[in-house]
């Protein structure tokens, strides 16, 4: 029977097994035990014959056969457990948003940035292409001068900014091994907890000077690095099979949102008011956010106080047959499975071209195409808005796809990765060979990042399918290599693009969409969908 399938038991008694779902109130009956009503008496007749022969437990990870459908067969209908209201999807929300203030946490720095910074100190360091007219006249905005401005130069600015990684990249794979440990409430709620107050303390850190404000934004780093393997960690226990697209596109979608909030009222506040109160604004929405998730989340549906008996039941049975019971962690199985590694370079390739145009893109289109996206924070968001569009709409079809159309897990991960990743090297690549267009740069650079969203719906979540008790370690584990890209990438592009001509640029965007191309193709050969074995107490492969 598929992983959290929920049957007449194999005694072939009317009484309900050990990982039944409760019967609904229509089909209850006589004292000696709930009868089915007719309805659940077809719904499984239909889900019988929609098993082929020998389809049992698979014996082997590698096999395709044991993803060959990810129907919860047997399962009550998903009307048994609606969604307005329920737990599971007020978790996705509250992570939603603690998602979108972390976000706001980690770019704002990068627009206060200009307002901190004494305008002379950097102009010498910028080299401007001449191949491109000037987009438009300048335009002089009238800034507050109120904040104090620091002689940083250019080098310095990117130790201030790449500082961030160097705490971020310690606390991955740590940060998924505590919270399978203790839970991943307390360590997502306490590292974004850490990062606010950080944030508020950065205005002191800049008057003490460079030395400081790096240490401050390595603090930073390391309180938002346990915060992607912890919410992974807590889905493991939350996340019906049939529901992980939705949830997690969800809860991760607002880390776009929240960049395209960010930008531009970073940009405001510090129009009207002063860089200081950037990082005091979203410090204390930071606060604000975490009393409200200790207050309203639990770890596990056992311990939640206000959920449903009957939403629980269908959670816990759906996972029944996925967790592992296993005290100990399965380091060498674990390093040694190859599924993981199609994730790990999947999602180093990703955040190759993510970061790449998250730091530079500001710079091409001021330096070579000779506008200032600074000053229109609308365009500088819009990328990110339509990857937020992306990652809801792909999280509904992705589950659809694998509920409705009988799907598999790992032909819905492949394609929507081939989507997230394919598509936005095509585009790039586009962008960097249509010369001084401005109009088609930033549609084209807007359709890359967009497209990224659907890999919310592919590699993104591909832990949960293979190892759900061991997602947060995995997680930890894929997003430390991934991070490498946000400190190399940058550094990368700029030591290839000395003159700041379009055809260096041309030669940066190649070289990224290469990368994407290879993970796309790696991770199609080599994904799989299914529970690995040594993921399972009893090793034994199950299908979701």
């Amino acid at each position: 029977m598929a992983a959290g399938g929920v049957g007449v038991p194999a005694s072939g008694r009317g009484g309900a097994g050990p990982g039944a779902a409760p019967a609904p109130p229509a089909a209850l009956g006589c004292p000696g035990g709930p009868l089915l009503s007719a309805r659940h008496v077809a719904h499984l007749l239909f889900c019988s014959m929609m098993r082929s022969p020998g389809r049992e437990p698979a014996p082997s990870d590698g096999e395709e056969a044991s993803d060959s459908t990810p129907l919860l067969q047997g399962a009550w209908p998903a009307e048994g457990a609606p969604v307005c209201c329920s737990a599971r999807y007020n978790l996705a929300v509250l992570a939603f948003f603690g998602f979108f203030v972390l976000y706001a946490l980690r770019v704002n720095l990068s627009v206060a940035l200009v307002d901190m910074v004494d305008s002379n100190t950097t102009s010498a360091d910028n080299v401007t292409s001449k191949e491109c007219a000037e987009h438009s006249a300048p335009v002089k905005i009238l800034r507050s001068q109120t904040g104090k401005r620091y002689q940083w130069d250019a080098e310095t600015q990117g130790w201030i900014l790449g500082s961030f990684f160097y705490g971020y990249i310690v606390t991955q794979v740590p940060g998924g091994y505590i919270a399978r440990k203790v839970g991943g409430k307390r360590l997502l709620g306490f590292g974004i907890l850490g990062t606010a107050v950080f944030t508020l303390f950065t205005p002191i850190a800049a008057d003490f000077g460079v030395g400081a404000l790096v240490v401050l934004r390595a603090l930073e780093g390391l309180g938002e690095g346990v915060t992607f393997p912890a919410m992974h960690a807590m889905w493991s226990s939350w996340a019906p099979p049939l529901e992980r697209s939705k949830l997690l596109s969800i809860s991760y979608a607002g880390a776009q949102l929240g960049t395209v909030v960010s930008l531009p009222l970073s940009g405001i506040i510090c129009l009207y008011m002063n860089w200081t109160y950037v990082f005091y604004l979203f410090g204390i929405v930071g606060i604000i956010w975490f009393i409200l998730w200790i207050s309203l989340v639990s770890d596990t549906p056992e311990t939640h106080m206000r959920i449903s008996q009957y939403e629980k039941e269908y959670i816990l049975s759906s996972l029944r047959n996925q967790l592992s019971s296993q005290k100990s962690v399965p380091w060498v199985p674990m390093l040694k499975s190859l599924p993981l590694w199609a994730i790990v370079v999947a999602h180093f390739s990703y955040n190759w071209t993510f970061y790449t145009l998250l730091t530079l893109l500001p710079t091409y289109m001021k330096e070579i195409l000779r506008f200032n996206i600074q000053e229109n924070g609308f365009l500088s968001a819009l990328p990110y808005l339509g990857c937020w569009l992306c990652m809801i709409l792909s999280g509904q079809a992705a589950d659809n796809l694998r509920a409705k159309w009988n799907v598999s897990t790992v032909c819905v991960r492949r394609v929507f990765t081939l989507i997230g990743m394919i598509g936005p090297a095509v585009f790039l690549v586009a962008a960097g060979f249509i010369g001084c267009d401005y109009s088609l740069a930033v549609a084209f650079l807007t359709i890359s990042t967009a497209l990224g969203g659907f890999c919310s719906s592919g590699f993104s979540i591909n832990h949960l399918d293979i190892a759900p008790s061991y997602a947060g370690i995995l997680l930890g584990i894929t997003n430390t290599f991934a991070t490498i890209p946000g400190m190399a990438g940058p550094v990368i592009a700029k030591s290839l693009t000395p003159g700041n001509t379009i055809a260096e640029w041309q030669t940066v965007f190649c070289i990224a969409a290469a990368i994407n191309v290879f993970g796309a193709i790696f991770f199609t050969l080599f994904a799989k969908g299914e529970v690995q074995n040594w993921a399972l107490s009893d090793y034994h492969g199950h299908r979701n």
